[in-house]
């Protein structure tokens, strides 16, 4: 049974549905934070339950290929529930997997927690971006995902370093307590938030596509793995390659914090042209990525060089995600959840494969051939833009 399709004007602008991409936007910073909260508990992690570091990395690395290979079928399985509850629903799957990890006696029960952490991730993502989408006219899509969005750089920023600190503090199970708490106080922001989706059904959005917009749909999907393989590849080894520069260990912190926040002016940048500029965003972001990495490449192994040039790239590819984004909804094909599945599954697939690359370059290369690796990925993804034009079009649709 489908949701009823009810006669509703939908908001003209972001300022009319800003109250809703403020929930999906605190939401996104719950989820971004659980799906990488181990990354910085690594170590206690490990010995807490008696595994090697390596072993314990595989929360990480399973975690993300489980959202690339259920987002679509999670998603078509969903589409005729109401939204509002689904997002409400994976809020909930995000504390319960918190609250499995932090009570687990053992390996086995904290990687049955992150499982159920990595199902409601694949769910989540796939029907906020399609919501996001929803709540503006598609002249705004690319500012209300850029909002809904912001919680992911924020989590990046402030919830991973934040976390990880309670738990270096007070022991890895308060950071996964104290998680799960926020993931269940977000749960209520959104039930007062966010309008409900019965409101939003009826929307030019859920109109047939064209039939050539299914090669347009595979090309953003296609740009978006490149992208996350080529930056993966080289960030899941960023403490190696700034520890290689001589940077103290007790500095790598405070660096991946501000690499962090340069992210949002990437966020800024998006928010500024991509509903304005689209392509031309697109290829700024990428191209200036590729050249961060190689400068990455170039400049090792002296450190202030590589922390410029680190700032630089990390700043493009925090634009991405709203950029990918948008252009995945303005391909037409399917519903905007469709859409968000594509996204979510695919920059999952870049995260997971990237993370494995470049374990294997830094195995048999060493780290100073990685961000060559990286940026040669990164290039490609900006060769396929530059052919791509249906998929990434100069100007914006307009309603």
């Amino acid at each position: 049974m489908t949701e009823p399709r009810r006669a509703y004007h939908r908001p003209g602008d972001v300022r009319a549905a800003f109250a809703g991409l403020v929930a999906l936007s605190l939401s996104t910073f719950v989820a971004i934070t659980t799906e990488l909260l181990p990354v910085g508990l690594l170590p206690q992690i490990a010995s807490g339950v008696s595994v090697s570091e390596s072993t314990a990395g595989l929360l990480v690395s399973v975690y993300a290929l489980l959202v690339a290979a259920l987002a679509f079928p999670l998603t078509a399985w969903t589409r005729s529930l109401p939204r509002k509850p689904l997002i409400v629903a994976t809020l909930v799957g995000y504390a319960a997997s918190n609250v499995i990890v932090a009570v687990a006696p053992n390996f086995a029960m904290i990687a049955a927690g992150r499982a159920l952490g990595g199902i409601a991730h694949a769910l989540f993502f796939s029907v906020a971006i399609g919501y996001a989408s929803r709540l503006v006219r598609p002249e705004f899509t690319g500012r209300a995902l850029t909002i809904a969005t912001l919680g992911g750089s924020a989590g990046f920023v402030v919830g991973v370093p934040l976390t990880t600190s309670l738990g270096t503090a007070l022991g890895w199970r308060a950071a996964f307590w104290v998680l799960a708490l926020l993931c269940a106080l977000m749960a209520l922001v959104v039930v007062w938030l966010l309008p409900p989706v019965e409101m939003l059904a009826a929307s030019p959005d859920d109109a047939p596509r064209p039939a050539g917009s299914v090669g347009a749909l595979a090309t953003v999907g296609v740009v978006n793995t490149l992208a996350f393989l080529g930056h993966y590849a080289v960030y899941t080894f960023i403490s190696v390659m700034l520890l290689g520069a001589g940077l103290a260990e007790s500095s790598v912190g405070p660096v991946l914090l501000a690499f962090g926040a340069v992210g949002l002016l990437g966020v800024w940048f998006a928010g500024t042209f991509v509903d304005r500029r689209p392509r031309w965003a697109t290829l700024m972001a990428l191209g200036t990525v590729a050249v961060g990495l190689l400068g990455a490449g170039l400049a090792y192994p002296h450190l202030w060089p590589l922390l410029a040039v680190g700032l630089v790239w990390l700043a493009a590819f925090g634009s991405l995600p709203a950029i990918i984004q948008a252009a995945a909804i303005r391909a037409h094909q399917g519903s905007p959840d469709t859409a968000g599945a594509l996204v979510n599954s695919t920059a999952n697939a870049g995260i997971g494969l990237g993370a494995a690359l470049g374990g294997g370059v830094l195995a048999v290369s060493g780290i100073a051939v990685l961000p060559f690796v990286g940026a040669a990925i990164v290039l490609v993804a900006v060769l396929v833009v530059v052919f791509a034009r249906r998929a990434f079009p100069a100007d914006p649709p307009r309603s």
